[in-house]
């Protein structure tokens, strides 16, 4: 089966490999199935795991790479990452300041982006989905970046990252569908706006996978890239989430369990 995986097109891998990503959300978003809600210092722990997952990811997967194919060129090593990172912080704010959402959790005068008329529904799956495309684009940006041959990005490492990001994502498909049930919503409705949100992750993986085979000087830069807007949705999203309903010890010990697992996953396989 590995040797099947290796041998297909980079582009496809990362849509295999974000449509797995993409269904872990969904089986998230089914525990509305079996439950109509789940205690909040629950969902704070899971929501803080899914903080340490995408900071380890964002570095072991993504920046330190990066760092390493940027040695020994005409620039420093360090400007590709970090003109990369904070480039791909400000897209994302540019994103959150257009896009109409709303967090889970906020109250619906807390909704960001242009004003609209949107039901709260749309605003929130609108929420979920800025913040699933980074995933996406991460996942198909290292599976690219090992069409490149370079020792710093193996296949290993990049299905790594997708296992990483797709165990993150089991909490973030309960996050939209739990507190659409506990409104009052069918749980084929509150299923069906919870596993919507991540409908993206397979495009954004496509696009990056891509983009990179397309323009591999810009490989530091995109895997850079990738991991500011990752660390722009933790900081800004998931770590003010999670923390919101006073369960902050748990949600920290939750983003420390979660970075642990995401480094393992990431050394033991990369």
């Amino acid at each position: 089966m590995a040797d099947i995986f290796a041998s297909l097109h980079p582009v496809l891998q990362a849509l295999l490999a974000t449509c797995f990503t993409w269904g872990l959300t969904a089986l998230g978003a089914a525990s509305v199935f079996t439950a109509k809600d789940i205690s909040k210092k629950t969902l704070d722990t899971l929501l803080g795991f899914a903080a340490g997952v995408m900071i380890a990811a964002s570095y072991w997967s993504l920046l330190a790479p990066a760092l390493e194919m940027s040695e020994g060129k005409s620039v420093p090593a360090w400007f590709p990452a970090a003109m990369g990172f904070l480039a791909g912080g400000l897209f994302l704010r540019g994103i959150d300041l257009i896009l109409p959402h709303l967090h889970p959790g906020a109250p619906p005068e807390e909704a960001e982006g242009i004003h609209t008329t949107f039901r709260r529904i749309t605003l929130l799956v609108l929420a979920i989905t800025l913040h699933n495309f980074p995933e996406g684009l991460a996942v198909g940006v290292a599976f690219g970046a090992v069409a490149a041959g370079l020792p710093s990005a193996t296949l290993a490492s990049a299905i790594a990252l997708a296992i990483g990001i797709g165990i993150q994502n089991f909490p973030e498909g309960m996050a939209v569908s739990m507190p659409l049930r506990r409104e009052g919503m069918s749980p084929l409705k509150s299923f069906w706006y919870g596993q919507l949100s991540a409908l993206v992750e397979p495009i954004a993986g496509v696009l990056g996978a891509a983009a990179v085979l397309i323009a591999q000087p810009a490989l530091p830069y995109a895997l850079a890239f990738a991991a500011g807007a990752m660390i722009f949705v933790v900081v800004e999203e998931l770590v003010p989430e999670s923390q919101r309903g006073g369960n902050t010890d748990w949600a920290t010990m939750g983003a420390m369990v979660g970075f642990a697992a995401m480094m393992i996953l990431d050394v033991a396989f990369g």
